[in-house]
């Protein structure tokens, strides 16, 4: 189960291979999938800000979205920073036009008792899945404790199969998110570090192909714009945005108020600081292309100028 699965979206099958079987429109294509970060393109779509540029295709997992850009059948799509940097190390050309959250919380290691510091994680069997932004999160937080991965025991596996491995006996920790760390709390779990120890580290972003920044600026615009107008409904109306967040995704309301309470949702001045050039979120990208490539999670690290563009975003919201 990817992380972006958190809200169990329901996206029919059918929408999901709508990205590979349909042929190309002139709208921009926007790979999106369940993730409370990605609410406002959502609610932008329900409201009508959506521009008739711009449509969302709705996949099931990240993997749906990369796998788009990657065959050329989508223009551009929402994913963390390190799947962008997948995605690019793959031949594709990306530019990061928005930040859509920033972590604060919603990614977290869950241990079981006897382990009270990252230290303690020596020899320890952890489980993580690799393919997603959980490895990065794992890696940076072995970094933090002086650690290498070849000091503990990687157990790679879906994060909804961590329950059973660990009553198992078969892994000590979790790199996990809700509701698998709540399940893990319930049979002695404690959380030892979460994505608030590590500020400004994993991030969402729309990115679009360097083909689209070039050649369809308008409708790169058009999203851009639709995501801050759904962005402003959740920070303005944030009652009726959770109740309509939760009416379509059929779960209790106190969900999504409790997956809003660990990410941070930046507005419009935030972007500009992170999109800036030489700015946080390229510093964070060279970090992370780091990790991945020491890794063995991609051969070599992507090469490009200027990861971000920051032209995209509006000088005001209307």
């Amino acid at each position: 189960m990817n992380r972006r699965h958190f809200l169990r979206l329901s996206v029919s099958a059918a929408a999901a291979l709508a990205m590979i079987g349909c042929g190309r429109s002139e709208s921009l294509r926007v790979g999106v999938h369940p993730w409370i970060g990605y609410e406002p393109l959502f609610l932008a779509e329900e409201f009508g800000w959506l521009a008739d540029s711009v449509k969302l295709v709705k996949g099931q997992a990240a993997t749906d979205s990369m796998d788009g850009l990657l065959t050329g059948e989508l223009d551009a799509a929402a994913l963390t920073l390190d799947e962008v940097i997948r995605v690019y190390a793959e031949g594709v050309p990306l530019r990061v036009v928005a930040v859509t959250d920033v972590s604060v919380g919603a990614d977290m290691m869950m241990v079981k008792p006897g382990i009270t510091s990252l230290s303690g994680l020596r020899g320890r069997s952890i489980g993580v899945e690799l393919a997603g932004v959980s490895g990065v999160l794992l890696f940076s937080i072995l970094e933090h404790a002086g650690l290498e991965s070849h000091e503990v025991t990687l157990v790679d596996l879906p994060v909804n199969r961590h329950l059973d491995a660990w009553q198992r006996g078969e892994i000590d920790a979790s790199i996990c998110y809700e509701p698998v760390a709540s399940s893990l709390a319930k049979v002695g779990g404690t959380r030892l570090f979460d994505s608030s120890d590590l500020p400004e580290t994993i991030f969402d972003v729309l990115v679009v192909t360097e083909a689209a920044a070039r050649n369809r600026a308008a409708a790169v615009r058009d999203l851009v714009q639709a995501h801050f107008r759904g962005l402003r409904h959740v920070v303005r109306s944030m009652h009726d945005a959770v109740y309509r967040i939760a009416t379509r995704q059929a779960i209790h309301p106190d969900l999504v108020r409790r997956a809003l309470a660990t990410i941070m949702l930046p507005e419009l001045a935030a972007n500009q600081r992170y999109l800036a050039r030489r700015g946080q979120l390229e510093a964070v990208a060279r970090r992370l292309a780091e990790i991945l490539v020491r890794e063995g999670l991609i051969s070599s690290a992507p090469e490009y100028d200027r990861l971000c563009d920051p032209s995209f975003l509006p000088r005001s919201l209307r």
